[in-house]
């Protein structure tokens, strides 16, 4: 066994293969040249058993909306192990030399993944800060009141609009928690869209909104054509929804629920605070269901902490343990408030204790500080502080998944 790599960019083929190993997929050319083009080689890790590959983990480098601000984000990806690799240690080298190369290079503040499984990330300091709902309906009994302001909505290639789409997905993202940017490079691996992930469904669409300023919503979406005995069962599969306006989400969505021929719609990374649970006749028909999105592990406490906005004013001195990073242990008086924070070591008394994870699951203004507390992840170490400090924490809309990578 050697020792963990940095690959080359040639090497892509064969980490590909490696993770339909562990993921349970197969081959695709078309595929594998959409993902290549989003790879960033230098900022992977691959351990080699003699000349084959075994265990891989690898970043993405772009920025995660969190309250208030935009920050430098690692986007942990593609980490797998071989099946005949497992229980060796392989994943606990990778995610513990990844963290330190993060922290070392002083760029990104934290680091962003999905889980495989909730398990796993955890002990490596990573907290679940973004849960999602997953929407499953039967669209036949919903309904939607009528937009109060009446705009136009079209149809097209999602490829023909990427540079408009761009433009309203960056106005709307400025104020969504847990949206991550998306230069060209992303652009074209969002609208593309590969034969093999449709499974069975239409070519994607795009449902445009325009309203009287232009364009202020969209909608990403395929469908897939089912009949049974007593007539059309079809499908709508929803990807994505970004509107600027009430009025523009209301119009999307009413078109989303209402295609012809079709019965059910599936969308499955709503916000915990999706307005369409607001908008329908009956909630409960949409048969929303909780699931975990995004996990935050903080790399540099400091600046992390510094880096987003809270909802109220706050000022409080939080002790922190972190085994893997032990320059964020210690004591730290965050003040800060709706319009900047700063975060600085110190010697005061601790008000609240807690281990890194936690601040990972606080960052995005998901969790509350409250729920943490009851369930003994923070503690309080002054009476009262927990009340006062736990509204600053929060955000006026929850963070949101808005995208697997």
């Amino acid at each position: 066994m050697t020792d963990v790599v940095v690959p080359r960019a040639e090497d892509f083929d064969e980490i590909a293969g490696l993770l339909a190993l562990a993921f349970h997929g197969g081959p695709d050319p078309e595929l594998l040249e959409v993902e290549r083009g989003i790879f960033e080689p230098e900022r992977a890790l691959l351990v080699r058993d003699g000349t084959t590959a075994v265990a891989h983990a690898a970043a993405f480098t772009r920025e995660l909306g969190v309250p208030g601000a935009s920050v430098p984000a690692a986007h942990v990806t593609m980490v797998s192990v071989a099946p005949t690799h497992r229980r060796r240690g392989l994943l606990t080298a990778l995610m513990r030399r990844q963290l330190r190369e993060i922290r070392d290079a002083g760029r990104e503040p934290i680091a962003v993944l999905w889980a495989s499984e909730g398990r796993i990330y955890p002990r490596f300091g990573y907290g679940l800060a973004a849960q999602r709902l997953t929407v499953s309906c039967d669209t036949t009994e919903l309904r939607l009141p009528e937009p109060a302001v009446a705009g136009t909505l079209r149809l097209d290639q999602p490829a023909a609009r990427q540079a408009e789409l761009a433009r309203l997905y960056d106005r709307v993202r400025a104020d969504r928690p847990g949206w991550s940017n998306r230069d060209e490079r992303w652009w074209r691996y969002v609208v593309a869209d590969v034969k093999s992930l449709r499974e069975g469904a239409t070519e994607r669409r795009v449902l445009l909104h325009e309203g009287p300023s232009g364009l202020d919503g969209y909608a990403l979406f395929r469908t897939k054509d089912e009949w049974d005995g007593s007539g059309p069962r079809g499908e709508v599969r929803v990807d994505e929804v970004v509107a600027e306006h009430p009025d523009a989400y209301l119009a999307l969505w009413r078109l989303l629920l209402s295609i012809d021929l079709t019965r059910r719609l599936s969308f499955r990374t709503a916000a915990v605070d999706e307005p369409l649970l607001w908008l329908v006749n009956e909630p409960r028909r949409l048969g929303a269901q909780l699931s975990d999105g995004l996990w935050v592990r903080v790399v540099d406490l400091p600046a992390a902490l510094a880096a987003r906005r809270y909802a109220t004013d706050l000022d409080v001195v939080i002790e922190v343990t972190d085994e893997l990073l032990p320059e964020n242990a210690g004591r730290w008086r965050l003040v800060g408030g709706p319009s900047a924070a700063t975060c600085t070591a110190t010697t005061e008394p601790a008000q609240l204790a807690c281990d890194v994870r936690a601040l990972g699951e606080l960052y995005l203004g998901g969790a509350g500080l409250g729920a943490l507390a009851a369930a003994g992840r923070v503690r309080e170490l002054v009476p009262g502080v927990l009340a006062a400090a736990a509204p600053a924490f929060g955000w006026h809309r929850a963070p949101t998944p808005m995208e697997m990578f």
